[in-house]
């Protein structure tokens, strides 16, 4: 499947990139094949980098999936949201099933990858994973990233969808006070994806997930996207 950010999506009024600004995020079925999926699925559960039960930091250090980061359908949305220089830097495998299962609250994702530490304002607190310098980052910087969460298997009401507020992204960066707040306020929406389809999301919309309920694994290929690698005066972001 390919898409232009003129065209609509499974019948919906709003173009791609209409959703994504408005909303916050869209669903975008069949963006690969069966067995483009099968076939990527297993290279990463094959991987040799470092992973925990719940999933995989820093899985761009993976050929075949850098590999499908740039593919040029996924490109295409990247760029229909931010424009023609478009390029993914981080991607992040969640799965999610009855031996690794968790809950997560409302949140917004702050946090991005950094070449090396600078201290900048508006920037931090500052931590290192993997070796990666990582800052909280202000809402000036998080308005360029656009993540394309890839999905593996069918994400379903029971198997811990994510879960988001439509509009929050527009807001900045919020405190725990008003993350509860929006929750309160908002009616939440169940992000169900079929296999090989893609939720595209803004770091900055309110989000959350439940614990599975289901046998069934959820795994997902969550790739993150920049409109430029130069995210801030002085700060570069790292490719992880």
């Amino acid at each position: 499947m390919t898409i232009s950010d003129s065209s609509r999506i499974a019948g919906a009024s709003k173009s791609f990139g209409e959703q994504v600004a408005d909303d916050g995020f869209a669903i975008v079925p069949n963006i690969l094949t069966d067995r483009e999926v099968a076939e990527l699925l297993a290279i990463v559960e094959q991987s040799e980098l470092p992973r925990s039960r719940a999933g995989m930091r820093h899985a761009m250090r993976n050929k075949s999936v850098a590999a499908i980061a740039r593919d040029a359908r996924l490109m295409q949305l990247a760029q229909a949201v931010l424009g023609p220089a478009a390029l993914p830097f981080r991607a992040t495998l969640f799965d999610k099933s009855p031996t690794s299962n968790w809950l997560v609250v409302w949140h917004q994702d702050t946090a991005l990858p950094l070449r090396e530490r600078r201290e900048v304002p508006g920037w931090g607190p500052w931590s290192v994973k993997d070796g990666v310098n990582y800052a909280h980052a202000p809402a000036c910087a998080l308005e360029q990233v656009l993540a394309l969460r890839l999905h593996f298997d069918d994400s379903v009401a029971e198997n811990g969808p994510l879960r988001v507020l439509p509009g929050t992204h527009t807001l900045g960066v919020l405190s725990d006070e008003s993350l509860h707040e929006l929750s309160t306020k908002i009616v939440a929406v169940d992000c169900l994806v079929a296999r090989s389809g893609i939720l595209a999301m803004r770091p900055l919309i309110v989000h959350a997930s439940s614990k599975s309920q289901s046998s069934a694994p959820r795994r997902v290929l969550h790739i993150e996207y920049t409109a430029s690698a130069n995210i801030a005066d002085k700060l570069i972001l790292a490719i992880s």
